[in-house]
C-alpha cells in the first residue's frame, strides 16, 4: 500500500515561493533544493495541488514551472476548495499573522511560514495562540536548524566534549527582519534553545523614527547581546558572511563562509592548547527538504517541530527586543518585552 502524500497549498509565488533556486543554482553552497516549491517536489511525502499570488503573472510562472495543477488569486478561496494538509506562507511579512490564523482556523494540520515570522510581537503572540489552539504543527524558514552541519554543531556541543559553553557568537548583520532573522535563530538554537533573560542592541535607525513605535524602514542591527537563562552569552557583531562561533571551556566550533565548512577546535596536547581537531562527516542536504520532513513527522507523531511556533516566537522577540534597546537608547530589554506593538517596517 503506497504511503499518503500530505496536500500542500503555497501561498506567495515569489522569490522564496518558487524562483530563488534560478538565482543560486551555480553558487556552491549545496543548500539545493531551496524554494517552497523546489523543496515540497523533492519531498516524497508531499503534493503541491495549488499556489496562490495576488500578481496573477507569478501564480502562473510558479505553477508552470513546477507543475502545479491550479492557481488562484485570493489565497482564502484557495484554501477553502483545496482543504491542504499543509500551507506554505511565502509572502511578504505583513500578513503572515493573517494567513496563519486563517490557515489554522480552516484545518490545517501544518505550516511552514517563510522568515521572518511577522512585523510586531502582538502579531507574534496571535500566532503562538491560534497554531496553539488548533494543534498546528509550525516551522518558520530559518533552514540552517535543519541543515545537517549544523545540526552537528549542536550534537557537538550537546555532547560535553568542549566542556562548558560561554559564547555564540553570529558574525552577521542586516536588516532586523529581513536578515538579522538567521543570526537570532542560531544565537538561539547553539544556546540549547535556552530562554532569554535580556537583551541590549545597537541598530542603525534615527531615534526620531520610533516617535509612532513603527519603523518606515527594516532597520539594520549593528550588534547584539542576548543573556540567556542558561548562563550562555549570545553576541553578534557584523560580519562578511553568515558564520556562527561557539566559544566553550575546552574548545571552540565554527560555521564558516555561510555553512560551506565547518571547524571545530579542541583542547589538546602538551600544553593544553586550543588546537585543530577534525569536524565529523556529515550529508550535506537542503535544509528546505529537512524542514518539510519535520512537519510531516511531527504532523504524524503528535510532537514538535524543531522550529516550532514557541521557538520562532522566542527568536523573533530577541529581534524585536535588540530593537527596542536602541528606542530606549541602548537599555537592558528584559523578555518578555513589554512593547508587544512596536512594528517594524512598511510592508
Amino acid at each position: 500500500m503506497a504511503t499518503p502524500k500530505y496536500r500542500v497549498c503555497i501561498v506567495g509565488c515569489g522569490r522564496m515561493g518558487g524562483t530563488i533556486d534560478e538565482e543560486v543554482r551555480a553558487t556552491p553552497h549545496g543548500a539545493l533544493p531551496y524554494s517552497h516549491a523546489a523543496g515540497y517536489t523533492a519531498c516524497e511525502r508531499t503534493t503541491i495541488v495549488a499556489a496562490a499570488d495576488i500578481v496573477e503573472e507569478n501564480a502562473r510562472y510558479v505553477c508552470d514551472k513546477w507543475d502545479i495543477p491550479k492557481r488562484y488569486l485570493d489565497y482564502r478561496e484557495m484554501l477553502a476548495r483545496e482543504k491542504p494538509d499543509i500551507v506554505s506562507i511565502a509572502t511578504r511579512p505583513g500578513n503572515h499573522a493573517e494567513i496563519t490564523h486563517f490557515a489554522a482556523e480552516n484545518g490545517v494540520k501544518g505550516i511552514y511560514c517563510d522568515k521572518p515570522l511577522c512585523a510586531s510581537m502582538a502579531e507574534a503572540d496571535a500566532m503562538v495562540a491560534v497554531c496553539e489552539k488548533h494543534n498546528v504543527k509550525f516551522n518558520l524558514g530559518t533552514q540552517r536548524r535543519f541543515t545537517p552541519g549544523y545540526l552537528k554543531m549542536r550534537e557537538i556541543l550537546e555532547s560535553g566534549q568542549l566542556g562548558e559553553r560561554r559564547a555564540v557568537i553570529a558574525y552577521s548583520g542586516g536588516a532586523a527582519l529581513w536578515g538579522y532573522t538567521h543570526a537570532a535563530d542560531m544565537l538561539l538554537f547553539l544556546a540549547s534553545d535556552s530562554p532569554i533573560d535580556y537583551v541590549q542592541g545597537n541598530v542603525a535607525v534615527d531615534d526620531a523614527d520610533f516617535d509612532d513605535n513603527r519603523t518606515e524602514a527594516d532597520p539594520g542591527i549593528v550588534m547584539g547581546f542576548v543573556q540567556f537563562q542558561n548562563g550562555i552569552r549570545g553576541i553578534s557583531i557584523p560580519g562578511t558572511a553568515y558564520e556562527f562561533e561557539v566559544n566553550c571551556s575546552e574548545g571552540t566550533v565554527r560555521s564558516l563562509n555561510n555553512g560551506l565548512g565547518f571547524q571545530l577546535r579542541k583542547r589538546q596536547g602538551q600544553f593544553s592548547e586550543i588546537l585543530d581537531a577534525e569536524f565529523p562527516p556529515f550529508e550535506r542536504k537542503s535544509g528546505t527538504v529537512g524542514c518539510i520532513e519535520d512537519i510531516v513527522e511531527a504532523i504524524e507523531t503528535d510532537t514538535e517541530t524543531l522550529g516550532n511556533i514557541h521557538l520562532a516566537h522566542q527568536s523573533t522577540e530577541m529581534v524585536f527586543a535588540i530593537v527596542d534597546s536602541q528606542r530606549q537608547n541602548g537599555a537592558r530589554v528584559h523578555l518578555p518585552m513589554e512593547n508587544r506593538e512596536l512594528y517594524l517596517g512598511r510592508w
